[in-house]
């Protein structure tokens, strides 16, 4: 031991140190339990630095006579332990939950206790006219705390004052109905006894449980299942919206049918647990109770399995179970409150959560489900709660997957005259190795459009997750495609109708895009971002995406929408001058946008070349030379203000995701102006290559018959020129008779379901 050791170990410890480290030494002293009998004397002895417990009602003449229990102390030992509430369990009792309770000096009164909470008694609401003090007494398992305190602790008779309160707490369970008994003495001046109020106590343990922390796992009773925080430090339960449909046939989103027709079902729901002990039966007249708000009935509903109740008559009951479905709804559309059953024991009863809503403008997502235990009022009157827990879930946002996550299935639609298009898609799908969806004429009625009328997202939780395809309102002739060929087993459906609006080309999805993940400014995107095109915010009037499904993208929250200017384009969507492609360095991809200036560059350095005679479109009747090209003035204004537009989404772009010209390629692609009714608006000149399906490293694109140089396309060669240093191989599809010279492209005839983003939505930090 070295000096400074000697030192600290002579120095003696202030008065207040040491009686305050005698007390502690107190709580760890062993304990030894001792009983004492009413008629005879009890003899033991007592080592010191130990303590003596003694039950001294544990065999109690039947219920003997209220005495000043809990100031007794002993000669042996003055810190006897007594049912009084500890200095630490006085301050967790301002965590617990507290109920109100009056007592009677007339009759027994008598509740059942959920533990973990506390009963709260004003001793002088009952007290005789007369009364000027009290005592308690009451069984082992029972505790209690006289506030205020008493000057003097041990004093008993406790002095009766106006807001005397006696706080009352259990730690076990009964093990029968009113099993536990408090009694409160009244005294008057002369400490004459003046009545007693008796309570008798049945002790129970309810916990309605949820997978409060996200881990997969119903922990019991976690502190934080009565609230939701985002974020990876955030706490709250996860739904699903159950917008699958379990049968192929005869479908139905299963959240609208009524029952549970197939176990499987119940993977999409979210679990709870009610977890409950206590006595085989709860006392007469009181119940377990589920119940939820009117808004909440809306958007959630919850089964549980059906308990097998004794019956008289078995054949009755086996016919009737012919005809009673597995699962029973407990509260959802219609039904706001519904008893459950209370099992008896230590037991456990698994209850199933749906989502029946996505987030949306009027509904920001979070349910509240509450569990209450009711106890029977006076003939006449309703039952009343005496205690409840409640959990919230939060709705699982639906959520767009960007070019950069893998691919999974790609969609194309087959029509009369796309065969070599078709063909073209199918080699290159089969050659990355993914699958290939084809949606036949007899389904699509010749709307090729498939980008137009669907979006692919997913729903995700701790427990499972799976795709959701988001109907168009444009309802073309594709229209009956999603929900017949595409809603089943863990693929879901959604959409939005346009009741009060009207539905324009901008409400195709085509005009609905997402980014990779960014962060602007410190804030992280951790799932990207979602781009919509609108009119222009100064335009008085033109197109805009329909608020409905405008509202729907903005409730999600997960990826906060960028509303870009697309109105100047006679179809109006985003990706027809924009894309996203993935990139080994910087921030992962690269923004790719439509050039018109880049365009004049080639052909006028084509034109210096010597190339002013090469053709655009060579073979087509399109045909149309560099100098032709170069020289049209009237083309040159279109493409000025085309350039406008795209500058000017170019620059909210680099706002609102962070970007800089090193992470943006302008690809070389001319517009020309078409006269409409409402307008002049633009189209691509010639195959608009941005418009392309995005394969991990294999990208689409469309060919775009340019001037031949040295035996190939000017054009291809400088696009290839700069994405394939980024690693991307450049794959040119002729779509030019069965899509471009109907306004659209590759992208916009093609549609690509993709994985999940690995990051879980609920970890955003909002």
């Amino acid at each position: 031991m070295d000096m400074s050791q000697q030192q600290k170990k002579s120095v003696s410890l202030p008065q207040s140190l040491r009686k305050r480290k005698m007390m502690a030494d107190v709580t760890n002293m062993s304990q030894r339990t001792c009983r004492l009998e009413i008629k005879v004397p009890t003899q033991t002895v007592y080592v010191v630095g130990t303590e003596i417990k003694v039950m001294v009602d544990r065999q109690p003449p039947a219920f003997a006579q209220p005495i000043g229990f809990g100031t007794v102390t002993s000669q042996v030992h003055k810190r006897v332990k007594r049912n009084c509430l500890s200095k630490k369990d006085a301050s967790l009792q301002t965590m617990m939950p507290q109920r109100s309770l009056t007592i009677d000096t007339d009759k027994t009164t008598r509740t059942t206790y959920v533990l973990g909470t506390q009963l709260t008694v004003n001793v002088n609401r009952c007290a005789p006219p007369l009364a000027k003090s009290f005592s308690v007494k009451c069984t082992p398992n029972v505790y209690y705390k006289v506030t205020p305190q008493a000057s003097g602790r041990s004093a008993v008779p406790y002095p009766l004052t106006t807001n005397s309160i006696l706080i009352v707490t259990m730690d076990t369970v009964s093990e029968t109905a009113n099993d536990s008994k408090l009694s409160v003495r009244y005294y008057g001046e002369k400490t004459e006894s003046l009545g007693d109020a008796v309570l008798h106590l049945t002790a129970v343990e309810i916990s309605l449980d949820v997978d409060a922390d996200r881990d997969g796992v119903i922990e019991k009773n976690n502190p934080n299942k009565g609230s939701w925080k985002w974020g990876p430090k955030g706490h709250g339960a996860i739904l699903l919206v159950n917008c699958d449909s379990e049968t192929k046939y005869s479908k139905k989103v299963d959240s609208e049918v009524e029952e549970i027709s197939k176990v499987s079902d119940l993977q999409d729901m979210s679990k709870m647990i009610l977890r409950t002990n206590g006595p085989a039966e709860l006392p007469e007249g009181y119940k377990l109770t589920m119940h939820i708000s009117q808004t909440a009935s809306e958007n959630v509903r919850v089964f549980r399995p059906r308990t097998k109740a004794k019956m008289d008559n078995t054949l009755k009951y086996q016919l009737l179970n012919l005809f009673l479905k597995d699962y029973m709804i407990v509260v959802g559309r219609g039904k706001l409150t519904q008893e459950v059953p209370y099992l008896g024991g230590k037991s456990e009863l698994e209850l199933f959560a749906e989502g029946l809503r996505f987030p949306d403008k009027d509904f920001d997502g979070l349910i509240t489900i509450n569990l209450s235990l009711t106890e029977p009022s006076a003939k006449g009157f309703p039952e009343s709660p005496v205690f409840t827990d409640r959990v919230v879930f939060h709705i699982s946002p639906w959520i767009m997957t960007p070019n950069t996550l893998k691919p999974v299935e790609v969609y194309v639609c087959s029509t009369k005259d796309n065969t070599t298009f078709l063909n073209s898609i199918e080699n290159l799908v089969d050659r990355c190795g993914y699958k290939l969806k084809i949606c036949y004429e007899y389904m699509n009625r010749g709307d090729r459009w498939i980008q137009d009328e669907i979006e692919f997202g997913y729903i995700d939780s701790p427990h499972h997750r799976f795709p959701v395809v988001l109907d168009s309102p444009r309802d073309g002739d594709l229209q009956e495609f999603p929900y017949n060929s595409i809603l089943g087993p863990d693929f879901g459906y959604v959409t939005r109708y346009a009741l009060n609006e009207k539905v324009t080309s901008l409400d195709s999805f085509g005009n609905l895009e997402v980014s990779p993940p960014v962060t602007v400014n410190g804030k992280n995107y951790p799932l990207g971002r979602i781009i919509i095109g609108v009119a222009f915010p100064t335009a008085t009037r033109g197109r805009n995406m329909t608020k409905v499904v405008q509202d729907f993208l903005w409730a999600q929250k997960v990826q906060e929408p960028i509303a870009l200017y697309s109105d100047w384009l006679v179809v109006g969507h985003v990706d027809e001058f924009m894309t996203f492609v993935p990139a080994p360095d910087r921030k992962k991809f690269r923004l790719l946008l439509a050039s018109p200036d880049a365009g004049y560059k080639i052909f006028k350095s084509l034109e210096k070349q010597g190339y002013g005679k090469e053709k655009m479109f060579p073979g087509l009747p399109e045909a149309i030379t560099v100098n032709e090209i170069v020289n049209d003035t009237k083309l040159q204004a279109g493409n000025r203000y085309v350039q406008n537009c795209i500058d000017w989404n170019r620059d909210v772009l680099k706002k609102e995701l962070g970007l800089e010209e090193e992470d943006i390629i302008d690809l070389p692609i001319l517009f020309k102006m078409i006269e409409e009714k409402s307008g002049t608006r633009a189209v691509a000149y010639y195959p608009d290559m941005v418009n392309m399906i995005v394969l991990g490293d294999q990208l689409g694109i469309p060919k775009p018959f340019g001037p031949q140089v040295n035996g190939k396309c000017a054009l291809e060669t400088e696009v290839s020129s700069l994405l394939e240093p980024l690693g991307l191989k450049c794959n040119f599809i002729d779509d030019f008779a069965p899509y471009h010279k109907l306004l659209g492209e590759i992208h916009c005839g093609s549609n690509v379901r993709r994985e999940p983003s690995p990051f879980k939505w609920w970890n955003v930090e909002l």
